[in-house]
């Protein structure tokens, strides 16, 4: 690790987030523009990026044909989902999975984390399954679906969610997303199949 990152108080939150924003006709389109195909199952904006696009969607607990869909944040912006994705090449899941079994506090605030996300889903629609995203409440397994929550939520609800956005950088800095530019990295350039990266999103 690069040192201690700066700690967000954490905010023990049982009740169901807000909804997302409805969509408009346009952001549905920048989404299907960002992820490469049309988005499945979405219900609205769960948060915009500086630029002002959006860069995570909340999507229904169930697809269109009834299947669970428990995953219920993603991000959106290949710049976003491709810093996220350095993140996990460098090895940044291990270290946090390793510090979930000596820092009680930090797996206290990522089991609160697990159970705000379920509270809001739960408000949606209640799945057979208690699964929730990126590993909680006790692995990290994907820092594209923990950034989401934790972005859609806010600070100090997802504290390993909040440490990944911290280190993901500016991915907004190029200006939208869904007109590449040529500052852009090659793994933005030619972003991966969401299913390909993680855990499968929206």
């Amino acid at each position: 690790m690069t040192g201690p990152l700066p700690q967000t108080p954490l905010v023990h939150r049982p009740d169901p987030a807000p909804e997302a924003t409805p969509v408009t006709a346009d952001e549905r389109a920048v989404i299907a523009r960002q992820l490469g195909r049309p988005p499945r199952a979405l219900v609205g904006v769960a948060h915009r990026c500086p630029c002002g696009q959006p860069d995570v969607v909340e999507t229904s607990p169930r697809l269109e044909d009834g299947t669970p869909f428990p995953t219920l944040y993603y991000l959106t912006c290949p710049r976003a989902t491709a810093a996220a994705s350095r993140l996990e090449s460098a090895g940044r899941m291990r270290e946090w999975q390793d510090e979930l079994a000596t820092d009680p506090e930090l797996a206290a605030g990522y089991l609160a984390a697990h159970e705000s996300f379920l509270a809001t889903r739960d408000a949606r629609d209640v799945l057979p399954t208690r699964a929730t995203a990126g590993g909680m409440p006790d692995r990290v397994k994907c820092l594209h679906a923990l950034a989401g929550h934790a972005l859609a939520a806010g600070p100090g609800v997802n504290p390993i969610g909040d440490r990944a956005v911290a280190e993901m950088g500016e991915w907004w800095a190029a200006g939208p997303c869904a007109q590449p530019s040529p500052a852009d990295p090659e793994d933005v350039r030619s972003p991966q199949d969401p299913a390909d990266v993680g855990e499968v999103r929206s």
